[in-house]
């Protein structure tokens, strides 16, 4: 009866054996998969940022060049006509035009 004991004793150190073995591959495989979900995750994350920070800008350059905050073009205003009138011959006496506004007075000192 001892090498009946025996053999169950190696037949279960073997039994407990391909259990890690076992346990020890499902947690590697489980290991690997999460580090490829987690890169593609952050491959995911990284195109979705991406392409809302284009689609930001693409926006604000729309929005300033074609929409409602585009600068509107200057309205063309029409150049006041040359006045006929001649203007006042200068004076070649060398005294003064009189002007409509009137002098300064002095005011005595103090």
């Amino acid at each position: 009866m001892a090498a009946v004991g025996r053999s169950s004793a190696r037949d279960r150190a073997a039994r407990e054996a391909r259990e890690r073995a076992r346990l020890y591959e499902a947690r590697v495989q489980h290991h690997q998969a999460q580090a490829r979900r987690r890169r593609r995750d952050n491959i995911v994350a990284t195109s979705v940022a991406g392409l809302v920070v284009a689609a930001a800008v693409g926006g604000q350059a729309l929005f300033y060049s074609v929409g409602p905050g585009a600068a509107e073009a200057p309205v063309p205003s029409e150049t006041p006509a040359i006045s006929e009138s001649p203007a006042p011959a200068p004076d070649v006496t060398g005294t003064p035009v009189p002007t409509g506004s009137p002098a300064p007075t002095e005011t005595p000192a103090g």
